[in-house]
């Protein structure tokens, strides 16, 4: 175990060797026992793929079947569009994240007052159309918008302070965005999968019938749709929160050991085996959670689609979208502790109380702050790669099998492949933010220690925003 080092008055040991500090009532993480946490939850994973594995090999063949039988041709030109348009914006997604660690300050002032001037423009476009409620409510946007732009303006220090140091960490471990990528890969197999899965168990059950010209169907079985719905989501948010917890363990490593850092060191492997088996369950635990209340909720639009419940399905709807972002905002700093201790997800979930007792709304707004930059760097890429996949566009036949504007279908194409392919990079650095923040709380000492540049930078911004309180 390292010596203990003093910063600002407070003693602080290396919690991976297993001791337990405390600052007045404020207990913080140790590294837990190597042993499988929450495994109940990770056998219900294996078993949900299983059974939609079973499915897809039972109605799969008639599915491909009938989705090969037309011209599959017209395609080829958007497959190479696609294909261009992921090159392009994998050197622009690069290039942002350089610009990103160049002018974090100044990349964070214009997400904020970007995002304030978007409120007031929603308000004059409304107006404009005619649309007095719509404009009104953007006028209460735009207010709100510049009230709190005005509030967090002295967080922005820390929060460049934040955003620098978890650019370095995944610059000095940056084969965790490989990880991130791959598991999008995965995220797009399983869609695939589910879906030829859902369109053999809908068609079992979702019945038509054609008298006298007038096509009755029946109503759609919730029950079995709520359990597809939660199939689906389910395995997407494990394997989201697999990455986040895999970046948050990596980031902890590069904290406390420097020496284990690197592009494919010991740090990525050690915290992506942790992940994906003492730690599984744990990550399995949260999403399902999540899960069940997506499926709630797209149950609810179901219902509502089909006119069956009224606005009751409209309300639930609302609820459970509120209660979904509470969850996953939770979920997000619960994994942080998976990642950084091994701890279970309840005793995460404590950990993630604790911290918002001591640091609240001072992460909160940190973190708010970076997403915005991070959201304005995918943005610019993607209308980017929009506008530069409009080049071959022009200059082959990619497109002149689409009726309508090509033009648009490029631009649009090329925006959403940008925008995704940029937010799965910048992804990584949003989870490195949030294992900056709990480790700036947790263990100070030990990064004075290694690296006492970024360091005296975010105890400075630090003291800046709160006088005397370090």
């Amino acid at each position: 175990m390292s010596d203990p080092v003093v910063v600002q008055g407070t003693s602080v040991s290396d919690p991976y060797g297993g001791s337990v500090q405390q600052t007045g009532e404020w207990t913080k993480g140790e590294k837990q026992e190597v042993k499988c946490r929450d495994p109940i939850f990770a056998f219900l994973f294996y078993g949900n793929v299983a059974a939609i594995a079973v499915v897809v090999g039972v109605y799969g063949p008639d599915a491909f079947t009938d989705a090969l039988s037309g011209e599959s041709d017209e395609f080829t030109g958007l497959i190479y569009a696609v294909l261009v348009a992921g090159a392009i914006s994998v050197i622009l997604s690069g290039l942002g994240f350089m610009v990103m660690m160049a002018i974090p300050a100044l990349l964070i002032k214009v997400s904020l007052i970007f995002v304030v001037v978007l409120g007031g423009v929603i308000a004059v476009m409304s107006f404009l159309s005619g649309n007095w409620v719509g404009g009104i409510i953007g006028i209460i946007f735009f207010a709100i918008g510049i009230c709190y732009a005005m509030a967090v303006w002295s967080r922005i220090p820390f929060a460049t302070a934040n955003l620098v140091t978890a650019t370095t960490a995944i610059k000095g471990n940056c084969g965790v965005t490989i990880i991130a990528y791959i598991f999008v890969a995965l995220a797009f197999g399983w869609s695939l999968m589910w879906t030829v899965a859902f369109a053999g168990v809908w068609n079992l059950t979702y019945e038509c019938t054609t008298t006298g010209g007038v096509t009755e169907c029946s109503n759609p079985n919730y029950g079995l749709l709520f359990v597809l719905f939660v199939s689906y989501f389910f395995t997407h948010q494990v394997l989201q929160n697999t990455v986040h917890v895999v970046v948050a363990g990596t980031v902890g490593t590069w904290w406390f050991a420097p020496e284990e850092a690197g592009c494919c060191s010991s740090a990525i492997i050690g915290s992506f085996i942790r992940a994906t088996t003492t730690s599984f369950g744990s990550i399995c635990f949260g999403s399902l959670i999540v899960a069940i209340i997506q499926a709630l909720r797209q149950l609810a639009n179901q219902a509502r689609a089909e006119g069956d419940a009224g606005i009751l399905a409209c309300i639930a709807e609302c609820i459970l979208a509120c209660i979904q972002g509470i969850v996953e905002y939770f979920n997000k700093w619960a994994y942080v502790y998976v990642g950084l201790y091994g701890y279970s997800y309840i005793e995460a979930g404590k950990n993630v109380f604790t911290l918002f007792q001591n640091r609240g709304w001072d992460a909160i707004i940190a973190d708010d702050l970076v997403g915005n930059a991070l959201f304005l760097v995918s943005m610019c890429v993607g209308l980017l790669t929009g506008a530069l996949i409009l080049i071959p566009e022009s200059t082959t036949d990619w497109f002149d099998e689409f009726t309508g504007d090509s033009s648009a279908i490029a631009f649009t194409l090329g925006f959403i492949v940008g925008l995704v392919i940029c937010s799965i990079l910048l992804s990584t650095v949003a989870s490195a933010v949030n294992a900056v923040i709990v480790l700036f709380a947790e263990a100070p000492a030990e990064f004075q220690q290694n690296y006492p540049d970024l360091s005296n930078q975010m105890r400075e911004a630090w003291l800046g925003a709160f006088p005397g309180s370090l």
